[in-house]
């Protein structure tokens, strides 16, 4: 779990998926819900809950000043700009998504049922595909 950086409850990071990361969400299948996320709710995880890590501090993502000076020399200047990279899954995502602070969401709006079935059979955790939407919106 801390290879995916999700050291706590209600974590929400951003993966790029490749055979080893697959691997590892296989592993870790039962305690975590992923899906594919849409452009607004990327939008909408930054702007309310998106924090950077600068010097090893977490700071809230106030201004593009922030982002500027530390991913200036990757050509990500602003919050559109991070969030661009991260969606298209760009060079320099890595760095991007590396400057995010894991996003510590709420818990979901009148929350979990079925909490040890997998998604497929009613459950909550596992491949929610394109309903993570809904559920992130629920948590945010």
């Amino acid at each position: 779990m801390q290879l995916l950086r999700l050291r706590q409850l209600h974590n929400g990071v951003f993966v790029r998926l490749n055979r080893a990361t697959v691997n590892m969400i296989r592993m870790v299948e039962p305690y975590v819900t992923y899906g594919y996320p849409t452009r607004d709710t990327l939008k909408a995880l930054v702007y309310k809950r998106g924090h950077g890590k600068v010097n090893r501090q977490r700071i809230p993502l106030t201004d593009n000043s922030i982002i500027d000076s530390t991913l200036g020399e990757h050509g990500i200047s602003c919050v559109e700009d991070l969030i661009h990279e991260i969606w298209t899954v760009g060079p320099h995502f890595k760095e991007a998504n590396n400057f995010l602070w894991p996003f510590k969401l709420s818990s979901p709006l009148h929350g979990f049922e079925k909490k040890r079935h997998p998604f497929n059979q009613g459950g909550v955790w596992g491949n929610r595909e394109e309903k993570i939407n809904a559920l992130v919106k629920r948590m945010n």
